[in-house]
């Protein structure tokens, strides 16, 4: 991803590499379509042993990082997980341990993140009616020593997997995040159907959850600005990956079309394909460009970051469907059938181009933060 990397961030990229090939090549992908979890535990521990999850992380909490800033270090990993479709929560269990990381809570919990043993997920969108990006309307309300949730979140990445969730609601005209156990009473996980192989989404339903008010993450009210941390975040690690399948689809198509011979010319000769290869290359890297550049504005914090990760999620998400859509295309029957390894990539992107707003809540939060009471 990065136009320079480290030495020590090329050997974090390249050993990763060597692992996912190994562990995570395509047949593995396709049997773990019916795998319950859809990613083995011994393979997301041993990802952990080599840094996955602690990227996020405070030293002083277990963490650290390659080059001295681990989102930009994540963004790597992320961008070899979308060219190679690999399954695993890597981008749930990076929130979630960098939440707890920033508040210095429930270290226990964030020990098992780092080191693999456990999963977390980020409760964070709902179904209609409250299904526009940012809109919460879960409840989560004082009482005593306790607090309580009520409401749905959807969808959940690896849910049924987790241990424990992190959990964003509203309390008042604040945001409340709370950690519950995922066996806590009145927690429903309901197991969704989507399009990724390895990827599981649930529906988790709370109905008067009681945890202790020491499960709350800072003040109760005052999450806002944790929150936008969270999804910044979020955001980057999506666009990386999804960068990375549009690169994979990219370059097995180009592949293809110098090895298909149409009346006895290569795919490749022909100039109208030619055209549409260069449409191609220049969405794949505009995404490239726009994908870094909001990795590091999140990073170094800049007060532009909001704005950049929203235009690259929008440009993301709608170039990289036309740019899979072209592959398919040019593909011609072959694309569209389940023993070619296309499709692997299209599921992946049409998935992180849902998740976290689509392009057209994206467009629409932008245009609210370049606003001129927004930038006054």
């Amino acid at each position: 991803m990065l136009l320079e990397l480290s030495a020590d961030q090329e050997f974090f990229r390249d050993t990763t590499i060597k692992f996912l090939d190994e562990l995570a090549p395509v047949g593995e992908l396709r049997r773990l379509r019916d795998e319950p979890a859809g990613f083995d535990p011994t393979y997301w521990q041993r990802g952990a042993d080599l840094g996955w999850t602690s990227l996020l992380v405070h030293e002083d909490h277990g963490g650290g990082s390659i080059s001295g800033d681990g989102l930009l270090d994540l963004t790597v990993i992320a961008y070899e997980f979308g060219r190679r479709a690999a399954p695993g929560p890597l981008l749930s269990t990076n929130v979630v341990a960098g939440a707890l990381s920033a508040a210095g809570d429930q270290p226990e919990l964030l020990a098992s993140l780092v080191a693999g043993t456990s999963v977390a997920s980020w409760c964070l969108a709902e179904g209609p009616p409250h299904d526009g990006l940012g809109e919460v309307n879960l409840q989560i309300r004082a009482d005593g020593d306790e607090v309580v949730l009520d409401g749905v979140k959807r969808p959940v990445e690896s849910a049924a997997e987790a241990t424990h969730l992190l959990v964003t609601g509203r309390t008042g005209n604040g945001l409340t995040q709370v950690v519950i156990p995922t066996d806590a009473p009145g927690v429903t996980i309901t197991p969704m159907r989507g399009v990724d192989l390895t990827r599981r989404f649930s529906v988790v339903a709370f109905d008067g959850v009681r945890v202790p008010a020491a499960a709350v993450l800072g003040e109760v009210g005052t999450a806002d600005d944790d929150v936008e941390r969270q999804l910044l975040h979020a955001l980057v690690i999506a666009d990386a990956e999804a960068v990375g399948a549009m690169q994979a689809a990219f370059d097995m198509t180009v592949e293809w079309s110098f090895d298909r011979y149409s009346f006895g010319r290569p795919l490749a000769s022909y100039q109208a394909l030619k055209h549409r290869f260069a449409d191609m290359k220049t969405w794949l890297e505009a995404s490239h460009a726009i994908s870094d550049e909001s990795a590091a504005a999140v990073a170094a914090g800049s007060p532009d970051a909001a704005k950049l990760t929203s235009a690259a999620k929008a440009y993301i998400g709608e170039q990289g469907g036309e740019l899979l859509q072209e592959c398919v295309q040019l593909h011609g029957g072959i694309g569209v059938t389940f023993e070619h390894d296309l499709h692997l990539f299209l599921r992946r992107l049409t998935v992180d181009r849902a998740l976290y707003g689509t392009p057209t809540e994206h467009r629409r939060r932008l245009a609210v933060l370049t606003a001129p009471e927004a930038a006054s």
